[in-house]
């Protein structure tokens, strides 16, 4: 495959995320979240380099959110966040081929694990000021549900949509 073409692929990748993530800016951020764009994190399952589309994507979008006001964790999300993205689309790609009737359902875990540990110890310093426990596990709940319903049902549901058109995976696949 031509670099081009990859580069292309994973410009594409990130410009979705970022847009879906930026017109959804009110249940992107805050305190109680769904990232819908998080069902892209699920794209490293079609191949490796998709790993830089998602995270360059959710680089893009907690940047352009904290300098918008959506993003009420600044700096920590654009730096914490994209790295906790980019450690989840690296364990999806990993656990692509561990399958439940078809669909990778491994992949869909850790942007769950990855984001609720990361994105709730974000908020809860925010909140709390530094660390508290039950701050922290009230959060990390919170975004674990969002990710859950981001990832194992959206992210699932695009992957299998993805599978079954022969050119929609051709276009992803990297």
């Amino acid at each position: 495959m031509k670099k081009s073409s990859i580069i292309a692929k994973q410009a594409m990748i990130a410009a979705m995320y970022t847009v879906v993530g930026l017109v959804l800016a009110p249940i992107t951020f805050g305190t109680v979240q769904a990232r819908v764009s998080e069902a892209l994190t699920l794209m490293p399952v079609f191949g490796i380099a998709n790993i830089w589309g998602v995270t360059i994507g959710c680089f893009l979008t907690n940047l352009i959110g904290f300098f918008t006001g959506a993003n009420i964790l600044g700096s920590l999300d654009i730096i914490f966040g994209t790295l906790a993205t980019f450690a989840a689309a690296l364990a999806s790609y990993r656990l692509r081929n561990i399958r439940f009737k078809g669909l990778p359902v491994a992949s869909a875990i850790p942007p769950i694990i990855f984001n609720a540990v990361v994105v709730g110890m974000e908020l809860c310093v925010m909140i709390s000021g530094g660390f508290n426990m039950p701050v922290f596990i009230a959060q990390a709940i919170s975004v674990g549900l969002g990710q859950t319903v981001s990832c194992l049902v959206l992210g699932l549901i695009l992957v299998k949509v993805i599978q079954s058109n022969p050119r929609l995976k051709e276009i992803v696949e990297g």
